[in-house]
């Protein structure tokens, strides 16, 4: 059983599109919970009509992704948790070929996906530098974010073990979060791109902060005062 979780702020025309690929996956057994984050364009209204059966909607003051995403994790019914951001979208087997590649690798608790980009409407080719990692990805992770919310599934135990999302991060969030968990578990790669992830709009994320490397150094600095790594991981 899986609770997806899809945080959403001023996405009412881009939160359908991602709700109908949860729809459309191939696997059944699932849980839906959209978390609104205080929009103010008509999503509250639109989610009042999801909502029923499998699909739960919470509301929150606009408090950014990770307390959206947070407070979606606390909801969650079931053990396994994946993430939908709102402006990406699922292909239908998405859900299944990661379940399937769990089962024949029972000594991972992560997996994620390969994935599609389009860029203002256009289909584009990630360079070389975001190419996908499986195994111990953790030094794999450190120039960069190369994983994807909207691609993973994991087991809960993973986030009780190590956290949540930071709050304290606007952006670079997920960022954050993959450096705790990949330095502590491996991670299943699925290499199909199983997953679209949209760009270029103008109320993207990742453009919404001056300076996103602040917010990388600080995760960083989060890891090292942590006293987590192991030695060979602080020469990484």
């Amino acid at each position: 059983m899986v609770s997806i979780v899809i945080p959403v702020h001023n996405r009412k025309e881009l939160l359908l599109r991602a709700v109908g690929s949860v729809f459309e996956q191939t696997f059944r057994e699932w849980e839906l919970i959209v978390v609104d984050d205080g929009s103010t364009d008509g999503t509250r209204q639109l989610m009042r009509g999801l909502e029923g059966g499998r699909v739960k909607c919470l509301f929150q003051a606009h408090s950014g992704v990770s307390c959206a995403r947070n407070l979606g994790i606390s909801a969650a019914s079931y053990p396994w948790i994946a993430f939908l951001d709102s402006d990406d979208y699922w292909l239908p087997g998405k859900l299944q070929t990661q379940l399937q590649a769990l089962q024949e690798n029972p000594q991972y608790e992560i997996v994620h996906t390969d994935e599609i980009w389009i860029r203002k409407g256009r289909r584009v080719n990630p360079r070389k530098i975001h190419r996908k990692y499986g195994g111990w990805i953790y030094p794999h992770c450190l120039p960069r974010c190369i994983v994807s919310p909207s691609s993973v599934l994991l087991h809960r135990r993973v986030l009780e073990d190590r956290g949540g999302f930071d709050e304290s991060f606007p952006v670079c969030e997920d960022y954050e979060l993959w450096l705790r968990l990949f330095s502590q578990r491996p991670v299943c790669l699925v290499p199909d791109a199983l997953l679209v992830k949209t760009g270029g709009h103008s109320d993207q994320l990742s453009r919404s902060r001056w300076g996103m490397d602040r917010y990388r150094v600080k995760a960083l600095l989060k890891m090292v005062e942590s006293e987590s790594l192991t030695p060979l991981q602080k020469l990484w």
